[in-house]
């Protein structure tokens, strides 16, 4: 059995994580309800990915894609701003993404 990226559902915005692993850049594989903009910021937020590389959602319903790498990067700088405290990939993500250095509360 394969598994499809395209979701089973319609109208839906999917994200997905080009992620360095140590053997390589992966498309990170995420369950279809968790491939959305939230988890994946949570999950940068938590170390759950080893050094995230680009961040790409699509709606096949709508027939688009787009780069979310920036958009993202900056999310997580407004997150760190407001106190959240953000993992070391997550802050490594934002500093080379944004070149902008995220607020660390310790």
């Amino acid at each position: 059995m394969s598994v499809s990226l395209v979701p089973r559902t319609d109208d839906v915005d999917v994200h997905v994580v080009l992620d360095q692993l140590p053997s390589g850049r992966v498309w990170r594989e995420l369950d279809e309800e968790l491939a959305n903009e939230p988890t994946v910021v949570e999950w940068i937020i938590e170390g759950q990915f080893n050094q995230p590389v680009r961040i790409v959602a699509f709606n096949s319903a709508e027939g688009w894609s787009r780069d979310k790498t920036e958009d993202i990067a900056l999310k997580l700088l407004d997150l760190s701003r407001q106190g959240r405290v953000l993992g070391a990939a997550a802050r490594e993500f934002v500093e080379r993404i944004t070149g902008q250095v995220p607020t660390v509360i310790v």
